[in-house]
C-alpha cells in the first residue's frame, strides 16, 4: 500500500464509508485536531517522566485513535463493510471517562489545593501538557460545533472535556515531580 493515493489532490478527503468532503469540513477539522492532540501527548510521553504517567498517556493515545476513527465515519453510512467483513470500531465508553476521573483524583491527592490560576510554564514538559490542554479545548469546541449539525456520541464530548481537565492536573503533577515552580497569576490591583 502506497502512502500517497492522489485522491486528495482536489482538496477533498474520504470519510469511512466513502463519502468525500472538503478538507476544511468541520468533521475533518475535528478529527484532525484530535490527531494533533495525540501527537503532542506522544511528545509528553517521550519526556523523562514516571512510568505510570507514560502508561496512562499510552492508553489515552489509543483512545484518541478510536475517537478520531469514530469522528471519521460518515454518519449516513455507519454500517461499514470491508470486503466480506464488517469494520468495527469500539466506542468510547463510561469506563474510559471513569479511567480519566480516577487518574485525576489520584494525582490531585498529592497536590496542594489551587488558590489562583496558574500560568503555563515552569518546565518544558509542563509546557507540553499545557499546549496539549489548549489543543484539547480547541478539539472540544470543534466537536461541539460538529455536534450541532451531526449528532455525536455524548461520551466523545465528555471524554474530550475530561481529558482537558486531566492534562491540567497532569501539568500540575509533573510540576511537582520535576520540582518546577508553579507561577500563580495574581491580577495587578493597582489598575483597579
Amino acid at each position: 500500500m502506497k502512502i500517497y493515493t492522489k485522491t486528495g489532490d482536489d482538496g477533498t478527503t474520504g470519510l469511512f464509508g466513502g463519502t468525500r468532503v472538503p478538507k476544511y469540513h468541520i468533521r475533518i477539522e475535528s478529527y484532525g485536531t484530535i490527531d494533533e492532540l495525540n501527537s503532542w501527548i506522544g511528545l509528553i510521553k517521550d519526556q523523562e517522566i514516571d512510568s505510570l504517567s507514560k502508561k496512562v498517556l499510552k492508553t489515552i493515545q489509543e483512545n484518541l485513535f478510536t475517537l478520531g476513527a469514530l469522528l471519521a465515519i460518515d454518519p449516513a453510512k455507519e454500517k461499514l463493510k470491508s470486503g466480506k467483513d464488517r469494520l468495527t470500531i469500539s466506542k468510547i465508553g463510561i469506563s474510559d471517562l471513569e479511567f480519566l476521573e480516577q487518574e485525576i483524583d489520584r494525582m490531585e491527592k498529592g497536590l496542594v489545593p489551587m488558590t489562583h490560576f496558574i500560568l503555563p510554564g515552569g518546565h518544558p514538559t509542563v509546557s507540553y501538557c499545557h499546549i496539549s490542554r489548549t489543543i484539547c479545548r480547541r478539539a472540544e469546541r470543534l466537536v461541539a460545533q460538529l455536534h450541532q449539525t451531526s449528532a455525536i456520541d455524548p461520551n466523545i464530548l465528555a471524554y474530550i472535556n475530561r481529558l482537558s481537565d486531566f492534562l491540567f492536573v497532569l501539568a500540575r503533577n509533573l510540576s511537582k515531580q520535576l520540582k518546577a515552580e508553579e507561577i500563580l497569576w495574581i491580577p495587578d490591583k493597582k489598575d483597579q
